[in-house]
């Protein structure tokens, strides 16, 4: 079974750890990865719409940055769910430090790739440094996300990954405004051609080999399996597991599918009318209000504070992002942000705080404002569609929290099938880009993702659920 050294322990069916060991150093330590893996992968939104002028391509052809990107996801993780079967589980095997320090690498070399595909104008290479870049952030999730399960308590693992989570839309927040000012603003002059994608990629690719030596001098608690680690497909056995993958796959393609689109939506004339430059500030909205959610899951979700605690500090994010969004965009903006925020808050009321029930509510909750994006016109629709990021917000540490419940020793086994289950993001987008293509239609094609979210409510109420049968199954 997973544990951390030394030696007083307090356990429970998934973890052993140090209960005299503070935590908070390491946390914030692998926080970073959080943030710059989310950042990463929202420059895909800004990658879409530069590409496809720069190409002149179809939307199902620029969703393709999505395949190639969400794809490796699938690639990496089938790869490490292959050698986990035959030779043992690697991360467990190296540690999750070492994990960590390849995923950046691996990474780092993905962004520095972008200098040479946008030398030579080609889409396809452009397409495969995206691979090799995912491939990377696969590492890292594979080997983060366990970790931050591992660093405290099982109880609250939930309340932490969101926590890292919310630190991961704040990159999905920054990359909107920062990226879509060095793609579209910051080099005009480049504006018909590729190369204003080059600095952007460049500074990621340092950035990430300095947090990789950053994390490689850090003193993280060192987290080992057993001297012998089993060669098998056991995180099979689980059915809360199996149904946890697809609910991954449904969300993730649900969510990357709708970001894809967001700043193509906005400019279409019945609903906004704006340019890409415009847009991006609305795109950031959308991530703002993922990051927004998912704090208030961290907080909401957690253990041992009472409810008045997390009221009062639910309601001082809610005035800081208040005063936030007015300060830069305006009362109207901010009014309309609140609304959005106070009907997120009530949600988590009606599902009591408890995580595979606010997990059904917020899918639901998606579910209604999907239809509203695809029927309705005009600035209702633009701020339904932007509605959604705040109920995605603990959907995917909620999911991944539920679903690696009681593995035991198959814990990184299982959070490799999770993340493989992120090809979600290649799939949906382009049969999304597909259905508007065909119809003419980009409103209606909203619809795809919708279906995806009627899964995420039955996962919710019902999948979720640990069988009383699973050997070490949880209460």
């Amino acid at each position: 079974m997973a544990q951390i050294s030394p030696s007083t322990k307090s356990s429970s069916a998934d973890t052993q750890y140090d209960t005299t060991q503070n935590y908070t150093g390491p946390l914030v330590t692998v926080t970073l990865l959080f943030f710059m893996w989310g950042f990463i992968t929202c420059l895909n939104d800004i990658l879409i719409p530069k590409l496809q002028q720069v190409f002149t391509l179809q939307h199902w052809q620029a969703m393709l940055i999505q395949s190639a990107f969400f794809g490796a996801y699938f690639f990496i993780s089938l790869l490490y769910f292959v050698f986990s079967v035959t030779k043992g589980d690697p991360i467990m095997k190296i540690g999750y430090k070492n994990g960590i320090i390849v995923g950046l690498v691996v990474a780092a070399t993905g962004c520095g790739l972008f200098f040479p595909a946008a030398s030579l104008e080609s889409y396809g290479f452009f397409l495969g440094a995206l691979f090799v870049l995912a491939s990377g952030i696969t590492i890292l999730q594979i080997a983060a996300n366990p970790y931050v399960t591992i660093l405290g308590s099982p109880e609250s693992a939930a309340s932490r990954l969101n926590l890292t989570q919310a630190l991961n839309s704040l990159g999905t927040t920054v990359a909107p405004l920062l990226g879509g000012w060095l793609i579209f603003e910051g080099a005009d002059q480049l504006a018909n051609n590729a190369d204003s994608v080059k600095l952007p990629y460049i500074g990621l690719a340092l950035a990430l080999l300095l947090i990789a030596v950053f994390i490689k001098v850090s003193r993280l608690p060192q987290v080992q399996g057993e001297a012998k680690i089993a060669a098998s497909s056991g995180a099979l056995q689980y059915r809360h597991l199996v149904l946890g993958i697809i609910c991954i796959f449904m969300y993730v393609g649900g969510e990357v599918a709708i970001g894809s689109t967001l700043i193509n939506f906005f400019k279409l004339p019945e609903i906004g009318g704006l340019t890409e430059s415009e847009g991006k500030h609305y795109l950031s909205f959308y991530w703002g209000g993922a990051m927004i959610g998912r704090f208030f899951g961290a907080i909401a979700l957690s253990h041992g504070k009472s409810k008045s605690f997390k009221y009062g500090v639910i309601g001082l994010i809610t005035a800081v992002a208040f005063i936030t969004i007015f300060s830069i965009y305006g009362l109207d903006q901010a009014l309309i942000a609140l609304g959005l925020i106070a009907l997120n808050f009530v949600v988590l009321l009606v599902a009591g705080f408890v995580p595979n029930r606010t997990l059904g509510y917020f899918a639901a909750s998606v579910i209604a404002l999907l239809l509203i994006t695809c029927f309705a016109e005009g600035a209702v629709a633009m701020w339904a569609v932007i509605g959604i990021g705040l109920f995605n917000s603990i959907m995917f540490p909620t999911i991944f929290t539920l679903a690696i419940r009681g593995l035991g020793v198959h814990t990184s086994q299982g959070s490799s099938l999770l993340v493989m289950a992120i090809v979600g993001g290649a799939i949906i987008p382009p049969l999304q880009g597909y259905v508007a293509d065909v119809s003419g239609n980009l409103q209606l094609s909203f619809l795809v993702p919708l279906f995806c979210y009627l899964y995420i409510v039955y996962y919710g109420f019902f999948g979720s659920k640990v069988e009383k049968t699973d050997p070490t199954a949880l209460a």
